[in-house]
């Protein structure tokens, strides 16, 4: 019997990969509902993620696993179309002609930009291929540095500050140009003439959380269940204290999978993680009608947040009763921030004046609900010596023998974290939790047969 401790996708992932492997497994979260940073609102149609998702192309394992789940034809490719609004104007970013006519840079400017995002450095006038195909060797560079030495000022000025800006805040300057490499890796494939194409569930991540909720099974799942103690012996966890609504419980177990923030695993164990992390907040606002017609909209003029994401100019609106769903996101740095500190009306009002500020005809009538879900670990700052900092998949070495990490401080969420990284951190975790068992039966038995020979 193995604990996974958290329900969120790479808790489900852990159990759903060692229920298949054939062991036993309980699964308590914590909340009132899995999901994690995937939980979801209703609407008047299909539910919607609290925190905006969707999915890349490069996002492989998500893919295997809804098609294993039997829900790969659930999962819909759109073009996600992308704009910047500079000095009071939208400007789409998705057609090569629509680039070119950008004014934030300088035609110069933009071929640099592109040629980095091929992965092509021009610097000294010879192009050359591979310069970044290890990201451990820009694991100290600053961003800043890297985005002026291997483009110029006027990309950083014209394009980068701003979204530096907006995900980081006073950060920047930690930030590791691995994470903006390895980023640029991570997106999606491109039509060259919409947009980039980007996936997403018909009906919402939902739908593989339900498929992943039956094939592990709800009757395992435990939510409004703390773990807060492990109870180790000679060869590593032999059970879990678990706090529930009934009181508190003991589980006896062969291992315990936490697929929770590295706090918890400190809790746990004691195990100390360096890597902070970045809070969120994010509204979902339901509208009469749409604000603009695009989907992701970064803002480069001064804003109380970091973008507007308008979901249904990405999935139509007639799947959420012909509401029209707006995402009002921004990154907190600190807890003393007014997006933080403010209570929900307060930052309601700040954000709609906004909006208001932005596209002066937006009518606050057209506003049915404003909906705000907050965060305080929502992703980590992918500071310069990240990699050194990622939490081991099997804390054996770090002296608790029977842990296995799963969360958004593991390997598979560097250098961005997303719904893929965390099914593989959640496989990894079960991978190395069944073979680390399986070894120790084969050493069991090897011993025993030793024995019988000797006997013999």
């Amino acid at each position: 019997m193995y604990t996974v401790v958290g329900g969120g996708i790479a808790g489900l992932a852990a159990a759903y990969r060692l229920r298949s492997r054939g062991h036993e497994v309980r699964v308590f979260e914590a909340s009132d509902a899995v999901g994690g940073l995937a939980a979801l609102y209703d609407t008047a149609g299909d539910p919607i993620e609290r925190f905006y998702h969707h999915l890349s192309r490069s996002e492989e394992t998500i893919v295997e696993l809804a098609d294993e789940l039997g829900v790969g034809d659930r999962l819909e490719w759109r073009i996600g179309e992308n704009a910047y609004y500079l000095d009071g104007v939208v400007h789409p970013l998705d057609k090569p002609w629509e680039i070119l006519a950008y004014p934030g840079m300088s035609l110069y400017d933009k071929l640099r930009l592109a040629l980095l995002t091929q992965g092509i450095d021009v610097r000294g006038g010879r192009p050359r291929f591979g310069t970044y195909d290890d990201l451990a060797d820009f694991e100290d560079v600053p961003v800043r540095e890297f985005i002026v030495e291997h483009t110029t000022q006027g990309v950083y000025d014209g394009f980068f500050e701003p979204l530096l800006d907006a995900k980081f805040g006073d950060r920047v300057d930690d930030v590791s140009a691995a994470w903006l490499l390895g980023r640029v890796k991570f997106r999606g494939e491109r039509d060259l003439l919409r947009g980039e194409v980007l996936g997403y569930f018909d009906g919402s991540v939902a739908v593989l959380l339900d498929a992943l909720v039956d094939a592990v099974g709800e009757d395992v799942i435990t939510t409004n269940a703390r773990v807060t103690g492990l109870d180790a012996g000679p060869g590593g966890v032999e059970s879990v204290t678990v706090e529930t609504d009934a009181g508190t419980e003991t589980h006896d177990t062969d291992g315990v999978v936490v697929a929770a923030m590295p706090n918890v695993l400190t809790d746990l164990t004691g195990y100390t993680c360096a890597i902070d992390f970045q809070g969120a907040v994010c509204a979902v606002v339901t509208l009469d009608e749409p604000l603009t017609d695009t989907y992701w909209l970064n803002v480069a003029d001064d804003a109380p947040f970091g973008a507007l994401i308008e979901h249904t100019n990405f999935v139509p609106p007639e799947r959420y009763g012909g509401d029209h769903l707006l995402y009002v996101a921004s990154y907190v740095q600190s807890p003393d921030e007014p997006n933080w500190t403010d209570d929900d009306a307060a930052l309601r009002e700040r954000w709609l004046a906004g909006i208001e500020d932005l596209f002066p005809a937006f009518d606050r009538g057209a506003v049915s609900a404003f909906r705000i879900a907050r965060n305080p670990r929502a992703a980590p700052v992918y500071e310069r010596g990240y990699r050194d900092a990622i939490v081991p998949t099997d804390l054996a070495a770090a002296g608790s023998p029977g842990v296995y990490y799963a969360g958004m401080a593991s390997r598979a969420q560097y250098p961005e974290r997303s719904l893929n990284g965390g099914i593989v951190a959640g496989f990894e975790a079960a991978d190395a939790a069944v073979g680390r068992t399986d070894a120790a039966v084969d050493r069991a038995d090897a011993a025993a047969d030793r024995a019988i020979d000797a006997d013999g």
